[in-house]
């Protein structure tokens, strides 16, 4: 098999509308233009023989380290031979309003190699496969110092201070840098003729540019505590998997990195999840990034309104609710992982918990002062009656696991929120609403999850009413408000879920029917809300200890994936995570209140 880097091996930089993976050797492997769940261009993460790359490395053997700037999206990789040492500068210019003489293409990757000791020979190569590897581009010369592939109206403009040797749907060439050179390699990707050519001698103005984007950006952060440069490197991780054109937020920028090595574990993640989204906009309401908050909440108010009172699990960038699943035979899967899915058929499920997720960011986004609309007015009293008589339906969970709808305990548990957060809204809102069915409702399902979601012989809430499986996500319960987090109820499922769910500090979501456990990995945002957990319940300590062995858990530049395997640390599923993240960041700010 060849030998495809781990997971962890990658850096994600982007522009806020798409990412791109970058390997610790200085390769892309994984770029969709012009946006996050467009076809990809770069995409050898799927396919080492056939994919498409972009790779800066030296010719020799060598050795390398990376971080990002401080505050920033922009990557540092440093190489260092036999021979001297440089370095390669990664980013993705952001195309936001600014005061700038530039004028920007639609999409754009930036690479700047700069010589720092001795002599360092580098080979660059750019071998686009765009419309997910199907097509193979033809190169040609433009201008002085550029090339440029035409793939059916969509131009890929390559601008590079070196000659460049061209062959059949690759450019490659060698260069040799010393102390104080540099060699830039800017790419544009446009749609529009005749399209924006990127200029080499404005290119320090654009790492410039864009590194004062970031930093200013970040100085929004409210948050002052002792784990500051912790919350930021989350918060700019999520701020990369939003999407500035409309304020959705994708659940990650990938597809079909196995949750199992060689299984069927693979999904396409490039979409808006309701529940990873509004999780997101929670954590930017409490950090202080409110733009990006309200974003997502105007957004998500006008995406849905189509199936108004219910919701979709998920939604394209821009809205559409049509998420259709294929399965591509083209692409072997990341270490022959298949299948390959584009799209995603979760979209069409019946999930009850992403009321509760959405309505509690909702009411952030109304306690904040911002405005609602009538429609939305009226949403909220449909939502509340909806939920009356929905949440006695069963539904397929947050796991989305494939099959017959089930009754999930944390289903209803977020049944109970969305009513909880609709009565508090409408008084908020000074709604009128027959509120006594919705209080009605609620007070049945906290006797329902009380009597048949809690089982006394497991000592622990459980995953279906009236069943003995555990769940993790019971460690929930207590963070939503449903029951407070020093309530016995809650402390002998922290107990239980750690006996049988946890390894050191790293939980799994279930077990599987077998009861044997696990061939997926551990799942990251699990871990984070055990921490949560731990801390409501007055073990802040223990809480602290564990979120110090799980920040030892992330790659080198402070990214987190989906799961993790616990026998050897691998990283498994799409890169990087935002409810990952998003977990993180309430763990930390759950930690620092001391609550």
């Amino acid at each position: 098999m060849i030998a495809y880097p781990p997971i962890h091996d990658y850096a994600l930089v982007g522009d806020c509308r798409t990412g791109a993976l970058i390997s610790s050797r200085g390769s892309i492997d994984w770029l969709c233009l012009p946006r996050f769940d467009s076809p990809s261009c770069f995409n050898r993460l799927l396919d080492w023989d056939h994919g498409g790359y972009c790779a800066i490395h030296p010719n020799n053997f060598f050795r390398t380290r990376r971080w990002y700037r401080p505050n920033t999206a922009v990557l540092t990789t440093e190489f260092l031979t036999a021979d001297g040492r440089a370095q390669l500068t990664d980013l993705m210019p952001v195309a936001e309003p600014r005061p700038t003489s530039l004028s920007f293409p639609l999409r754009q990757v930036l690479r700047r190699i700069e010589g720092l000791e001795g002599t360092v020979q580098f080979s660059l190569t750019i071998k686009p496969r765009p419309d997910d590897g199907r097509t193979i581009p033809i190169f040609r010369v433009r201008g002085r110092a550029g090339y440029c592939a035409d793939f059916g109206g969509r131009m890929l403009f390559v601008a590079v201070d070196a000659p460049m040797d061209i062959a059949i749907g690759k450019l490659s060439g060698t260069v040799t840098v010393t102390r104080g050179d540099s060699i830039t390699l800017w790419m544009a990707y446009s749609e529009e003729a005749p399209g924006v050519y990127p200029r080499l001698s404005t290119a320090a103005q654009a790492i410039d540019d864009t590194l004062s984007y970031w930093t200013d950006w970040a100085n929004q952060c409210r948050y002052t505590g002792p784990s500051r440069e912790q919350v930021l490197r989350s918060a700019i991780t999520l701020k990369l998997l939003s999407y500035a054109p409309s304020g959705a937020i994708v659940a990650a920028p990938t597809t079909s990195l196995p949750e199992r090595l060689g299984g069927g574990l693979n999904w396409d993640y490039r979409y808006c999840w309701l529940r990873d989204a509004s999780l997101t906009s929670h954590a930017f309401f409490r950090l202080g990034f409110e733009a990006e908050a309200v974003a997502f909440t105007q957004w998500m108010t006008h995406a849905t309104r189509l199936t108004y009172p219910e919701l979709q699990v998920m939604y394209t960038l821009h809205g559409e609710a049509s998420i259709p699943e294929r399965s591509s035979s083209f692409f072997e899967g990341y270490r022959q992982s298949r299948p390959v899915r584009f799209g995603n058929a979760a979209a069409q499920q019946y999930q009850l918990d992403i009321y509760g997720e959405v309505l509690d960011s909702l009411l952030l986004y109304v306690e904040a002062g911002y405005p609602v609309d009538r429609d939305m007015r009226r949403w909220i009293v449909q939502v509340g009656d909806l939920i009356c008589t929905s949440w006695l339906r069963p539904d397929h969970g947050i796991w989305e696991v494939r099959g017959n709808p089930r009754h999930y305990v944390h289903s209803k548990v977020m049944c109970w929120v969305a009513l909880d957060r609709v009565e508090r809204l409408a008084r908020n809102l000074s709604l009128a609403a027959s509120s006594g069915a919705w209080r009605q409702a609620r007070e049945a399902l906290t006797r329902t999850v009380l009597k048949t979601g809690y089982s006394n012989v497991r000592r622990s809430f459980v995953q279906v009413l009236g069943g003995t499986r555990l769940d993790a996500v019971a460690l929930t319960f207590g963070l939503t408000g449903f029951i407070p987090g020093r309530d016995p109820r809650m402390s002998s499922t922290i107990t239980t879920i750690q006996r049988w769910l946890t390894r050191g500090p790293l939980v799994y979501r279930y077990l599987t029917e077998q009861e044997t456990g696990r061939e997926e990995g551990t799942f990251l945002p699990c871990s984070f809300w055990l921490v949560e957990a731990l801390a409501l319940a007055g073990r802040v300590a223990e809480a602290e200890d564990i979120m110090t062995h799980l920040h030892e858990r992330t790659n080198d530049l402070g990214l987190f994936p989906e799961e993790i395997r616990y026998d050897d640390g691998a990283f498994l599923g799409n890169f990087p995570l935002a409810m990952t993240h998003a977990a993180h960041l309430g763990a930390l700010l759950r930690l620092d209140s001391k609550e």
